[in-house]
């Protein structure tokens, strides 16, 4: 049988109150019995997640981290809207049960929603599978088949025509994610001015490439997405939405490709690896690049400038984990050696950038 999402003991500074927790929860979601076992969940860098679980009923809580954090970061809103709003027209998504922004409940906004009973991949893909090279090709395949059919989701008919500004979408990413960097510095990380400069230079003009906006997820990645435990070819959820918008999908393409690590990439990317995307078989980068040019008809010849995003996005959530780390407003020990992985990252964003046709 193959395991789903685990759980760890609640990671140190992260704590939730359990008789605090249990008294909010029981007045918002009536019913509930026991007293609450409270875990974590150890995938995801940013946002926490947290299993409560009674005697009746597991539900899953999400919060934002401790620390001073960027304006637009970790918002819970943003999360439990999109959900909501995608429950009828793209239902991989779990539902959505309250939000409150009254910090004075838990300490922070948070929201609630269904336990998903799913597998979620992380490093390697379940030797239970027994998979060939050609399943991982499909399980590849269905991985990006379900990005791609959210991009194609009617934002509007769901009821998000409100949810972003696609208009301006790419120069407030390229500017945004460079302010963003810049705030976050470090001494011991280069600065990477010749990288903003080129990406503030190179923006694309979506009207000249004929790309329309679309819902785009912002992290798209195979251990952000729960699949049957029975049927791995099925996607039950994608998770983790903080970073949805309206905008450039090829964006989200980017921001997926950029976690998307080949089996004879260089060691700065093979550093940054999170999911089984070296696996023998799996899709190369610039087959699902076309695959999804193919499915979207959308026109991918810009995709220099996309590259760069991708991992320049990277370099900046990376940047900022290793700050809070550095600034001790965190304890957790993967964000030790993130500094390093910027410096290769950006030295990486220089390479592409030196054999651009841009």
């Amino acid at each position: 049988m193959v395991l789903s999402n685990p759980t760890i003991d609640v990671r140190q500074g992260e704590e939730l109150d359990p008789l605090r927790t249990d008294k909010v929860l029981k007045k918002v979601v009536p019913g509930l019995k026991g007293s609450p076992v409270i875990r974590q969940y150890a995938s995801g860098a940013s946002n926490l997640t947290y299993l409560i679980s009674y005697n009746n009923r597991d539900l899953v809580l999400r919060r934002p981290p401790p620390g001073v954090k960027a304006a637009s970061a970790h918002s819970m809103i943003r999360e439990y809207r999109v959900i909501s709003a995608l429950e009828s027209v793209y239902p991989a998504v779990p539902k959505a049960i309250y939000y409150s922004d009254d910090e004075s409940l838990l300490g922070s906004e948070f929201y609630l929603m269904e336990k998903i009973e799913a597998v979620l991949v992380n490093k390697g893909l379940p030797s239970a599978w027994n998979f060939s090279d050609a399943d991982r090709h499909r399980f590849g395949k269905t991985i990006f088949d379900k990005l791609i059919e959210l991009h194609q989701v009617d934002y509007v008919a769901a009821g998000l025509a409100e949810f972003g500004k696609p208009s301006g979408y790419a120069q407030r990413q390229i500017l945004g994610w460079n302010k963003r960097f810049a705030n976050a510095q470090t001494t011991d990380v280069p600065g990477f001015e010749d990288v903003r400069e080129w990406l503030e230079a190179n923006i694309p003009d979506p009207k000249a490439g004929n790309l329309p906006a679309a819902l785009i997820h912002g992290d798209f990645r195979i251990d952000n997405v729960m699949v049957d435990a029975n049927d791995p070819f099925n996607v039950i959820a994608v998770m983790d939405w903080e970073m949805a918008a309206l905008g450039d999908p090829l964006m989200d393409l980017a921001n997926s490709l950029a976690y998307w690590v080949h089996a004879d990439d260089s060691p700065a990317l093979q550093a940054i690896k999170k999911q089984p995307s070296d696996a023998p078989g799996m899709m190369r980068r610039e087959e699902i690049i076309a695959y999804y040019g193919e499915q979207t008809g959308f026109d991918t010849s810009k995709w220099d400038f996309y590259e760069v995003y991708g991992y320049w996005r990277l370099v900046g959530i990376l940047q900022q984990l290793y700050f809070r780390f550095v600034n001790k407003q965190t304890q957790d020990q993967r964000f030790a050696s993130y500094g390093q992985g910027v410096t290769h990252l950006g030295e990486y964003c220089r390479q592409l950038i030196a054999r651009s046709v841009l």
